[in-house]
Order: structure tokens, then C-alpha cells, then sequence
């Protein structure tokens, strides 16, 4: 096998699409790793990188297109955002080709030889879904959206992620100016209303929480979901897309409605890195009029506004970080837990199994993430037994998928 030297050029052959948005092409043997490339496209690109058991390379010209590849829809990733990096690929093909990435995942990762029965879910609509969005703001006070694997802002444009209005008057000409260094964060709220705050910049793939000013609206957006009203600040998660928080509890409860648990006294439930406590409705109706909820999120301002919402339910909010608190918890019926993109890891499964539950929902946004936790849960005797993978993220290399695991015996 021949070594490629970083700064060749080389035609390529794209066949197949590897977690994080790459396409993977063969050179001399070598798996080579091309972003931006679609299975069908013939490129020409440079070598970048080269490693042990494979190179990556930088995308130089198209050859002869994939039959995937349609006109980029994103302004802003036509300018070098790094917002929609599947703005490109045609949409009727999107959540195919993600429910593929997933299956590699399961296979290399988890380790699984069966695939579970699995549904796809494409979320309406495929571009203005984003309701909520976290923009830079560069050194004049024009707030943008960050420019691929880099700090540089696109001021100019919007993208097409965003619902209609939410970034009007925010970016492009004509546009309000923030401080300078800032981070912009702008939601449209469930009531029409827009909320735009200023916080302080995080370092990249981290949030902030605290707001140092608003600009526009209170700062309390109203989202209503799943026949519930929550009220948090507009730094707190919630999920992305218009229809996701709908969706994702209506199958909730459709999993648990069809389930015989034994729930011996009172029946309880984790809702494990709760945020707000979207899922506590339906974990408590699904279990029964006298359930407990117990939800554990590590945002103190996430967890107050939960509780301050659901307080009809017998729910109870804990400020702490997952790992330490379920030790302390009544052993559940039920575990649902929405890890970050880093996912829940092993150790932190190791002490839900040890609880024992009878049936677990886990919601994963990362595939290598999720695959990793799934081959945890089967380390401790839980199989996976149906999964749904939601396209939520349209135009992005990004989905969701929501998988049932049950103890194998």
C-alpha cells in the first residue's frame, strides 16, 4: 500500500458516507476521508492529513457530480458558513442516506449483526425549522453565523434553517449592531414572540447560560409542547426544530403505552439530563396517575423553570449531574435520558443498569455517540429493540435518532 503525501492531488471516487458529514474515497488502498463529498461524486482534492490507517483531503474541484448533488439552498453556507453542510444533497435522499451512517455506526461500533425494525421520520418543514439560533458577533458589532471549522463570521446572509423572521434585522445590511466579542442569541417563541440576548462567547461546542442583555423581547420565551406550556430563559435548551418536541413525546408515549411494566407500589421514572422537563408529561401519564418522576439536569435555570411548570405533576428536579444523583434515586420502572452529543458514556450506564430498569428510551444526536452508549447498554444485559431516526435537522449532517432497549432476558 502506497503512502499518500500530504499536499498531493488526487482524482477520487467517493462511495460511501462516513459519520460527520465525510465521503470516503480509496487511494492506493488507503481509506481517504474527502467533507463535502457525496457516494457518486468524482473529485479532485489535496491531501491534508495523513494517518496510520487513513487520510483525509481537502475538496478542490467537482469531476463529475453525484446524482445526490443538487444547487447548495443555504445562502449562508454558499458563502462559507458552516451551517448547512448538507444544503447540497437532495433532500428526497437525506434521510436515507443518514439511516445508512446510523446502520455503519451500530455495526462497527455496537458491534450489532441484527438491526432493530427501525422507522425514519423526516421533520416538516426541511428549511425555516430552526427557531432558535447562537450567532458570533465580529470586531464592528455584525452578528453572523460561524464560517466552517472556523471563528470567521458570515455577516452578509442568513440561513435557511431559520424560521421566517427570526433573523430579521439580526444579519445582513441594514442590520442592528451588538458589542463586539459577543454571543447573539435569537428564538421565536411558540406566542410569535422574539427574543434576542447577548451572552458571552463560549468556547466553541460549549454553551453559556448567563444572559448580559436583552435586546429585544423579555428574555422568557413560552414554548408549548405536547399539550404543556414551559417558560424558561432563552439561553436554556429546547430542541431546534418547530415540530421535534411534538414528535419526539407522542412516540414516547406510543413505546410506553404498548408496554407491560411491572410497577409493583408507586411506579417511577428517570428523566435523565432533563432540561426543562419536556418528557416528564409523558413518562408520568404513560406510568399512571400516582407516577413519580424524578428529572435530573445540570442547568439550575432549566431545572427551576420545570419545576415551576409542571408542578401539577409528582415531579421533582435535581440540580446536579447525572452520575451522582441517580445513586440516590427510588429504583425506576423507566429511564429516559437525552445526553449532549458526547453522549452518556459508559460509566454512567453502568450505574442505570445497575438500577435495573425495565425499559429505557435513550435519545441520541451523535450516531458514534449513540453506538457507543448502545454497546454499554448491552455490556450491562439490555438489547435495543426498535429504534425511530428523525431527520431534525434538515440540510445538516445531523439527526436524531430515539431507540427502546429492554434487559435481553
Amino acid at each position: 500500500m502506497t503512502t499518500p503525501t500530504t499536499g498531493e492531488q488526487h482524482e477520487l471516487e467517493i462511495t460511501r458516507m462516513a459519520h460527520g458529514g465525510e465521503g470516503i474515497a480509496t487511494l492506493d488502498g488507503r481509506v481517504v476521508f474527502v467533507r463535502g463529498a457525496y457516494p457518486g461524486d468524482r473529485i479532485r482534492a489535496t491531501v491534508t492529513e495523513v494517518k496510520k490507517n487513513f487520510a483525509r483531503a481537502g475538496f478542490d474541484a467537482v469531476l463529475q457530480a453525484s446524482p445526490l448533488r443538487v444547487e447548495q439552498r443555504c445562502p449562508a453556507a454558499a458563502q462559507g458558513a458552516g451551517c448547512c453542510d448538507f444544503g447540497d444533497l437532495a433532500p428526497e435522499r437525506e434521510l436515507e442516506l443518514k439511516h445508512e451512517i446510523l446502520q455503519s455506526q451500530l455495526q462497527r461500533i455496537a458491534k450489532l449483526t441484527e438491526l432493530p425494525p427501525t422507522d425514519l421520520v423526516n421533520l416538516a418543514p426541511r428549511t425555516g425549522w430552526r427557531t432558535r439560533m447562537r450567532l458570533g458577533v465580529d470586531a464592528d458589532g455584525r452578528a453572523g453565523l460561524r464560517a466552517a471549522r472556523s471563528n470567521d463570521l458570515i455577516t452578509s446572509v442568513g440561513c435557511s434553517q431559520a424560521v421566517p423572521g427570526l433573523l430579521d434585522g439580526v444579519i445582513g445590511e441594514g442590520a442592528r449592531t451588538f458589542t463586539p466579542g459577543a454571543e447573539v442569541i435569537v428564538v421565536l417563541d411558540s406566542e410569535g414572540n422574539r427574543h434576542v440576548v447577548e451572552s458571552r462567547r463560549a468556547a466553541r461546542g460549549r454553551r453559556t447560560e448567563q444572559i448580559v442583555s436583552v435586546v429585544e423581547g423579555n428574555g422568557d420565551v413560552v414554548q408549548e409542547a405536547d399539550g404543556h406550556r414551559f417558560t424558561f430563559p432563552a439561553t436554556a435548551f429546547w430542541q431546534a426544530h418547530v415540530d421535534a418536541p411534538d414528535a419526539y413525546t407522542t412516540l414516547v408515549r406510543n413505546w410506553l403505552g404498548d408496554l407491560s411494566l411491572d410497577t409493583g407500589g408507586q411506579p417511577v421514572a428517570w428523566d435523565l439530563y432533563g432540561g426543562v422537563g419536556l418528557f416528564v408529561p409523558a413518562l408520568a401519564d404513560s406510568l399512571g396517575a400516582d407516577a413519580a418522576v424524578h428529572s435530573v439536569e445540570l442547568s439550575p435555570a432549566a431545572a427551576r423553570a420545570g419545576q415551576e411548570t409542571l408542578a401539577d405533576y409528582d415531579v421533582t428536579f435535581h440540580n446536579a449531574r447525572v452520575e451522582q444523583q441517580v445513586t440516590q434515586l427510588p429504583q425506576p420502572a423507566v429511564v429516559l435520558l437525552d445526553p449532549p452529543r458526547t453522549g452518556a458514556g459508559a460509566k454512567v450506564i453502568e450505574t442505570l443498569v445497575a438500577a435495573r430498569p425495565q425499559a429505557v428510551v435513550h435519545i441520541g444526536c451523535d450516531p458514534a455517540t449513540f453506538s457507543r452508549d448502545v454497546a454499554a447498554w448491552a455490556a450491562g444485559g439490555y438489547a435495543l429493540e426498535k429504534m425511530t431516526v428523525f431527520n431534525a435537522f434538515p440540510g445538516t449532517h445531523h439527526f436524531e435518532v430515539i431507540g427502546l432497549l429492554r434487559p435481553a432476558e
